[in-house]
């Protein structure tokens, strides 16, 4: 069984935005309604083969089955969405990320870091969290604000808290190098110093 945040990340194929958003608040239902996806497609990871005819079931954030679906146990009363033309897959991960920087073709690091107000910076990671989970990624391990502090730790407690739409988080706050400390600090200091601020890493 996989734990999902949003089941809509689920989608390796998404082919309308609009309808994968539809998707996410029809599974994350917060009364625990089973729902059964019959996508084209599902691939497991566990071998190379799309398996066509699947389908998925999932309650309460949950996959509680995947298989044919003659031999699939299903919920009864469950939902039931097609999703023709599309692939399931298991949520991506992004092990190195920023959410509180640009791609550096699109913006220079001493312009966003030196010219971009902070705040302006946590809306627009805010975003990037909710457009990585439809790109089809679960988790994400964002290695530092690269000088927000520890704003990334808040970003994920307002995904958490269901404030705002994104993915599993792993944050960092400040980056080692960076530590706002009067010593230096050995790695095992530094990563309890930063776990005391909320970062997960």
């Amino acid at each position: 069984m996989k734990v999902l945040g949003i089941f809509a990340a689920l989608l390796a194929l998404v082919l309308n935005p609009f309808r994968a958003s539809l998707l996410a608040a029809a599974v994350a239902q917060p009364d625990s309604s089973p729902v059964v996806l019959r996508p084209a497609g599902v691939w497991t990871a566990e071998d190379s083969a799309v398996h066509r005819g699947w389908v998925v079931a999932v309650q309460a954030n949950l996959i509680v089955s995947v298989g044919e679906k003659t031999s699939t146990s299903l919920p009864t009363s469950a939902k039931i969405i097609d999703l023709p033309g599309m692939t399931l897959l298991p949520g991506l991960m992004d092990i190195h990320s920023h959410l509180l920087l640009h791609p550096y073709n699109e913006t220079l690091w001493d312009d966003q870091v030196l010219k971009e107000a902070p705040d302006y910076r946590v809306l627009r990671a805010g975003k990037q969290a909710e457009a990585t989970l439809m790109a089809g990624f679960t988790t994400l391990r964002d290695l530092g604000t690269e000088g927000a502090g520890y704003a990334d730790v808040s970003i994920k407690k307002a995904i958490n808290d269901g404030l705002i739409p994104g993915l599993k988080t792993e944050t960092m706050g400040h980056p080692f190098p960076l530590l706002p400390t009067p010593r230096h600090l050995e790695r095992s200091d530094a990563t309890r110093f930063l776990a005391s601020y909320g970062s997960s890493l």
